[in-house]
């Protein structure tokens, strides 16, 4: 025993008189003035293996929670379901029921393979479904459009797709080619827009030699109102069996060259409207 101990004469007698006040239902700070002892530590000496009283211990709001944690997992609920039920978090799920055994799976592999599946399929719909609403939406925004709208989309849509000059290759013609039957229609509708003849303007199909190229003419020439035998003669890419090609099928149709003759002023032009989009657009960026 310390020091501090050995006043107490009688260890074991106060600490039987300890005992049997914890028995009855006292408190430390009970206990302590009772039998007059100040220091802390020789009580909990005094006091060494007996439990408190249920009175004194502190509640703990979690009780219930931890309580019907362990209801649930016995009921065979995993983590997941147990949280989604009691909206706590899993690490505390996981410490209050870990010593349970793991139940058994409610599913085969092949079920559970299936219902991800299926879980996976709606996720794709609803995407699917975001994106729908969010294009119609966005093109309910394009009501109308002015003409100097359709000039800026016309210069733009040249600039990313038509053929251009080069210092080492001049070539001051405007032709543009697409594989989009929209993205054509807009362009013969910006070289309306901008007076350009339709005598002036020529077709040439561009498509691989595999392709059934009597309906892709048809198609097209239909597309911009021409008959197939004023197309210019089709241009047939030959197939490289080294290579594997994704643009095949029914949806296939090559693209159409759109051929300006006379064009070389319209090219400037086209260049110059180009170079003032880009220095207003630039302008604010500063």
């Amino acid at each position: 025993m310390t020091a501090e101990m050995n006043r107490y004469a009688d260890f074991e007698g106060l600490r039987a008189q300890a005992v049997a006040l914890r028995r009855e239902g006292f408190s430390l700070r009970q206990i302590r003035d009772r039998l007059h002892v100040p220091n802390n530590d020789i009580l909990n000496r005094l006091l060494e293996g007996e439990p408190p009283p249920e009175w004194t211990k502190r509640p703990n709001a979690k009780d219930d929670l931890r309580a019907r944690a362990r209801e649930l997992r016995l009921q065979g609920m995993t983590y997941d379901q147990i949280q989604v039920e009691l909206g706590c978090s899993k690490s505390s799920i996981s410490l209050w029921v870990r010593d349970l055994p793991k139940p058994e799976p409610r599913r085969t592999p092949d079920e559970q393979r299936a219902l991800m599946r299926e879980g996976l399929a709606h996720q794709r719909r609803a995407r699917r479904h975001a994106y729908e609403a969010a294009r119609l939406a966005a093109e309910a925004e394009i009501d109308t459009m002015t003409e100097r709208e359709l000039l800026i989309a016309g210069v733009a849509l040249y600039w990313a797709e038509g053929a251009k000059s080069k210092p080492h290759s001049r070539r001051e013609r405007v032709i543009f080619v697409n594989s989009d039957p929209n993205v054509i229609l807009v362009f013969l509708a910006w070289l309306r827009l901008v007076g350009v003849a339709e005598e002036r303007i020529s077709f040439r199909l561009m498509i691989h030699e595999s392709a059934d190229v009597h309906d892709v003419e048809q198609y097209w020439a239909g597309l911009v109102g021409v008959s197939t035998d004023q197309l210019k003669p089709t241009t047939l890419k030959r197939h490289n069996p080294l290579t594997t090609r994704k643009n095949t099928g029914e949806t296939y149709r090559g693209c159409l060259a759109v051929d300006v003759a006379k064009s070389a002023e319209l090219y400037h032009q086209i260049e110059g409207w180009w170079n003032g989009i880009a220095a207003r657009s630039i302008s604010h960026l500063r």
